[in-house]
C-alpha cells in the first residue's frame, strides 16, 4: 500500500486549544485509512511538539499528553520533508506527504504554522501564510474585503496605551449597541456586545487580554450567515447556512453548546438571496488569498443586504460544525470534504 503521510497537527498555545482537539478527532475520524496515513503531532498549550502514537480516541479529551509522546519537529529542510523524532534511541525521520493543521486561533490559525510547513517546502492543507494572517486581522481583512466591492461594518481600532476618552468618542461615533473583538482571535473569545457607554470601559480592557488592537465595531441588524467554499483556482460552495439566535450574539458558549440557538443548513432564504450570498462568499476568499478551504462569515440585514463579519481559515471539523453540513447540504460527505482537502494539497 503507497499511503500517504499526513501529519495532522492539533493543540497549540491558544485559548481555542480544546477546540482544535474536537476539530482534530472529527478529521481523524473520517480519515481514509487506505489511502491516508496519520502522522498525530500534537502542540501542548505551553508549546511543546510531540508525536503521539497512542490510540486517536485519546486526542479529543486531551489524554493524548499521557499517552506514547515523544518530542518532535518538522525539518525546515526543504529537501526532506519529514518530521524529526527525538527518541532515546537516536533521531527518527518519518516522512511527511502534506500537512494539515488543525489549529484554531493564534499561533496556529495565523499563518505562523502555515509558515513553517511553507519553509520546509510541506505541501500545506488550507490557507497559506499571507490568507491566514490577513484573515486573523479582522481589521486588515475588512479593509481588503471593502476594496473588492462587499460591504463592511463600521470600525474603529483600539491600540495598547489610547486613553478612555478616544474609546468613548470612538464608540460614540458608531452608536450603540456595537461589539467589542480583540483585532485577532477567534472562538468569541473576548467580544462582547454592549449596547451603553457604562459597559464599554469593562468590555475594552476584556478584549486586550486576548491581542494589543481592539477593534469597536457597528452593529449589524439581522442575522449571520455563512458559506464553506473549498478550492483554488476551481471553487466548490457549500449551501449557505443560518443562525438563528433567542438572544445575544452567537458567542463561545452558544457556539459549541447551541443552548438557545439554532443552525439551519441550508439557511431559511429565498435561493436567489443564497446565491448573492455564494458569490458575496467567493470575491471575499478571493480578496484575502484563501485556498484549500475557508467558511465565510457574513450578515444578512432585514434590507437584504450582505454584509461581511470574518473569514475562518481552519473552521470547526466537528460532526456538528458549520462546514462539514453546509458541504453536506452541498452533496459531499465529510469522508469526501477530508479526502478533497488533502488532495488538493497534494496536487498543488
Amino acid at each position: 500500500m503507497n499511503r500517504k503521510h499526513i501529519a495532522v497537527i492539533f493543540g497549540g498555545c491558544s485559548p481555542e486549544h480544546g477546540v482544535s482537539l474536537a476539530s482534530a478527532a472529527g478529521i481523524l475520524q473520517h480519515l481514509d485509512r487506505s489511502r491516508f496515513l496519520p502522522v498525530l503531532i500534537g502542540i501542548t498549550k505551553q508549546g511543546d511538539w510531540y508525536l503521539f502514537e497512542g490510540d486517536v480516541s485519546r486526542v479529543a479529551d486531551g489524554s493524548w499528553e499521557r499517552g506514547r509522546c515523544t518530542p518532535a519537529c518538522l525539518s525546515p529542510n526543504r529537501g526532506r520533508h519529514e518530521l524529526l523524532v527525538f527518541r532515546e534511541t537516536g533521531v527518527a525521520h518519518i516522512p511527511i506527504d502534506a500537512a494539515f493543521p488543525v489549529l484554531h486561533g493564534r499561533n496556529g490559525e495565523d499563518g505562523t504554522v502555515q509558515g513553517l510547513c511553507e519553509l520546509a517546502g510541506i505541501p500545506l492543507a488550507g490557507c497559506g501564510t499571507l490568507a491566514s494572517a490577513l484573515c486573523m486581522d479582522k481589521d486588515r481583512a475588512h479593509k481588503l474585503v471593502s476594496l473588492s466591492g462587499v460591504r463592511v461594518p463600521n470600525s474603529c481600532v483600539l491600540h495598547t496605551g489610547d486613553d478612555a476618552q478616544f474609546a468613548e468618542k470612538a464608540a460614540e461615533a458608531l452608536g450603540y449597541p456595537l461589539f467589542v473583538k480583540p483585532v485577532k482571535a477567534g472562538s468569541s473569545f473576548g467580544v462582547a456586545r454592549i449596547t451603553a457607554p457604562d459597559a464599554l470601559g469593562s468590555a475594552v480592557e476584556a478584549a486586550f487580554y486576548y491581542d494589543d488592537r481592539v477593534l469597536l465595531e457597528e452593529a449589524i441588524p439581522g442575522f449571520e450567515v455563512g458559506c464553506a467554499v473549498m478550492g483554488g483556482d476551481q471553487l466548490t460552495l457549500g449551501e449557505p447556512d443560518e443562525i438563528e439566535l433567542a438572544g445575544g450574539f452567537f458567542d463561545y458558549t452558544e457556539k459549541y453548546n447551541l443552548i438557545t440557538s439554532k443552525i439551519h443548513v441550508p439557511a431559511r432564504i429565498p435561493p436567489e438571496k443564497a446565491a448573492e450570498i455564494k458569490a458575496a462568499a467567493r470575491t471575499i476568499y478571493r480578496a484575502l488569498d484563501c485556498r484549500g478551504f475557508a467558511r465565510v462569515d457574513m450578515f444578512l440585514t432585514p434590507d437584504g443586504e450582505i454584509v461581511f463579519n470574518e473569514v475562518n481559515t481552519i473552521p470547526g471539523f466537528t460532526s456538528h460544525s458549520r462546514f462539514p453540513l453546509m458541504m453536506q447540504a452541498a452533496g459531499m460527505s465529510f469522508d469526501a470534504v477530508i479526502a478533497r482537502i488533502i488532495d488538493a494539497a497534494l496536487e498543488a
